[in-house]
């Protein structure tokens, strides 16, 4: 079996960014991915003609640090800037390994053993940079596994009240692209946009696309304080979830609850992903349970990974980038002290962190 000097999984902004910093560097590597192509997280997520923007977080200076992988400035639609990475990468001869889903890496004397579905290799590095994409729990008591995670096609709910659950960026654009989809059908129905928060959070340019939709007459009704309640059976064998919308309290204990019923299949729920911690359990990686005290950022039960600076986990030659991480991690500082890192889930961060870890490793390999 031959020994790679790197293994990558995924083949997402960091997981192409490592795989194109490698060749750079001379090293022999290999990139798997679970998805049928390139950037599959940014397909099952963005909504179907939605923009990319080419977002640096704040603080930034730098440009992209792998240019071909910029959405640059004219704000591609999702499949336009697929295409042109797609090109960038054929150009330059990297090859995934597709149909391949991570199962297993183990540590053995001279590097690492990855198992996928299909497959085993070698490698003496591996860097993890699969993304976040276990979906949160609605927490909602009966069923509703069958709830939309992602808009796959907005013709599906034209003539249907449609429901997004979410206060950020992912439902606002889901809430305008199905606007649109509506408005362009002459389709009357609205778009319900509920989050359990009464305020809603989103970028300058989600809010400008936002903004413009209504102006054009988008029918988009919002709903504070929604809480998914209970997932149900109706008497037609209809899969409905249950928001409660309202509470008011009239005097001597009673509260009155105002709710509304939606089909599951035109429920969209965008309320975010958890981190992989499962899996990093499962490898064995050091991570740390937020407490009172210890995280600022976080919130109490999270569970946050160890990483060094240059991205390296506790397991030697195991390193975490990109998605993976957010939105926070543990960097274990030069003293020894832990310092909690807030990481935003961009795909210019990503980028800079495969280069950052990659420049490590090359480092590494070659000082043996």
């Amino acid at each position: 079996m031959t020994m790679h000097d790197l293994g990558i999984i995924g083949a997402g902004p960091g997981g192409l960014a490592a795989a194109i910093a490698a060749q750079k560097h001379g090293l022999n590597f290999f990139i798997i991915e679970k998805g049928h192509g390139l950037l599959q997280g940014i397909v099952d997520s963005y909504p179907h003609g939605k923009k990319v923007y080419a977002t640096v977080p704040k603080g930034e200076t730098e440009p992209f640090p792998i240019a071909i992988l910029s959405p640059g400035a004219d704000k591609p639609p999702v499949a336009e800037y697929i295409q042109r990475v797609e090109a960038g990468v054929t150009e330059l001869g990297v090859t995934v390994q597709f149909d391949e889903e991570f199962q297993d890496v183990r540590k053995g004397r001279d590097g690492f053993t990855v198992t996928t579905n299909r497959n085993q290799r070698q490698a003496r590095k591996v860097l993890l940079a699969f993304g976040s994409n276990i979906p949160m729990d609605l927490g909602v008591y009966g069923e509703a596994k069958t709830i939309a995670r992602n808009l796959d096609n907005p013709k599906e709910h034209i003539g249907f009240p449609t429901l997004v659950l979410g206060g950020g960026n992912a439902a606002a654009d889901v809430v305008a692209t199905l606007s649109r989809a509506k408005r362009d059908a002459d389709d009357p129905t609205p778009v319900y946009w509920g989050n359990k928060m009464e305020h809603f959070k989103v970028n300058e340019d989600v809010a400008r696309d936002l903004g413009v939709e209504i102006l054009l007459g988008g029918h988009i009704r919002i709903l504070q304080g929604a809480i998914p309640r209970i997932g149900e059976v109706d008497e037609e064998g209809v899969d409905r979830l249950i928001i409660l919308t309202q509470e008011i309290h009239t005097g001597g204990g009673v509260v009155l609850k105002q709710a509304m019923s939606f089909p599951m299949k035109h429920v969209i729920a965008c309320i975010g992903t958890q981190g992989p911690a499962p899996i990093f359990n499962k490898l064995g990686l050091q991570m740390i349970t937020c407490t009172e005290g210890v995280c600022r950022i976080s919130r109490e039960g999270a569970q946050l990974i160890l990483l060094t600076k240059d991205f390296q986990t506790s397991v030697k030659g195991i390193y975490a980038i990109g998605g993976a991480i957010s939105p926070a991690y543990i960097e274990v500082q030069e003293e020894g002290t832990f310092k909690e890192k807030k990481h935003t889930n961009l795909i210019y961060t990503a980028i800079k962190d495969a280069v950052r870890a990659v420049d490590h490793i090359a480092g590494s390999i070659k000082k043996k």
